[in-house]
């Protein structure tokens, strides 16, 4: 290696070495101690014991509490799969509008996020409640005699999940589409594909890594958005983030709490495994 090559390598870690230190003591560092602390015993109302146990992870296959991993599940499964169908549509179509509204539809995409995730929730109570803006609607059209009383149920938990992860889709699959080489879909057209099998053949294998990219945008996330469903499910919907918040923070036992944040990791992580082949079968047979 000669000297000009060594000098550009050492100035790069340099240049790299604030990076490497955050990462060390903000990511790695916390995740280690919460590894560590999974297998510590609880020791009075905030202390904790060194005596190592496996019992905060026997604890977790209690049926209750694999009853909240699956509903957190489900309910990441739920929110992605309606976020694909409603985002990736919009995204694709955005891509396609004339840049003067592609720019409209990206400020007002935009707009939401300048303002508080919390408040925004806030508003959505105000439409859902007993006798809100929905209900109003809705009994003026005839189509409700009484309250629906949509608050605080699944559904409202739902709408609130797709409605703070819809333009993480949006713009994944926005940026795949923009990038789409539409002269291939007018080749296929022209040798006779009709729109549908075209868009089958064509479009969606080039826009899938916008989806796959979404699809880890939004269920990563869904599995820890808990103040959702504070808000928007009250007492009745439990998550995994809710169950970690009340171990650490009411009941103080910070080596469950640690143990219950390690599975969320470990099934989050075992998503991204996923993703990852996916992501690379479908590249290979792109390739073939």
């Amino acid at each position: 290696m000669n000297p000009i090559e060594k000098r550009s390598k050492r100035y790069a870690l340099i240049a790299g070495l604030p990076m490497y230190l955050f990462a060390l003591f903000f990511v790695l560092g916390p995740l280690i101690y919460m590894f560590v602390l999974s297998f510590m015993q609880r020791e009075g109302a905030w202390g904790v014991s060194a005596d190592w146990t496996f019992s905060n992870y026997a604890k977790i296959f209690d049926p209750l509490y694999i009853s909240i991993f699956w509903n957190s599940l489900k309910l990441a499964l739920i929110s992605t799969v309606l976020v694909v169908a409603i985002g990736y549509p919009f995204g694709y179509f955005m891509a396609k509008l004339n840049p003067k509204w592609k720019n409209l539809a990206m400020i007002l995409l935009i707009i939401p996020f300048w303002t508080n995730a919390l408040i925004r929730l806030y508003g959505w109570m105000i439409v859902f409640r007993a006798n809100g803006i929905l209900d109003k609607i809705l009994m003026k059209a005839g189509i409700s005699d009484e309250p629906l009383k949509l608050l605080y149920s699944y559904p409202s938990v739902v709408v609130g999940m797709i409605y703070v992860l819809l333009p993480f889709m949006i713009y994944s699959v926005y940026a795949s589409a923009e990038k789409l080489d539409w002269k291939l879909v007018e080749a296929a057209r022209d040798l006779g594909a009709s729109p549908l099998y075209a868009f089958r053949t064509i479009t969606l294998p080039l826009t899938m890594p916008g989806i796959f990219s979404g699809v880890v945008l939004t269920f990563v996330p869904s599995m820890g958005l808990y103040f959702i469903a504070d808000i928007l499910g009250g007492s009745k919907i439990v998550l995994i983030g809710n169950l970690v918040q009340e171990e650490l923070m009411r009941a103080h036992d910070w080596p469950f709490s640690a143990a219950l944040s390690v599975g969320l990791l470990a099934l989050t992580s075992a998503f991204l495994f996923l993703y990852k082949r996916l992501t690379k079968s479908s590249s290979l047979e792109g390739l073939v």
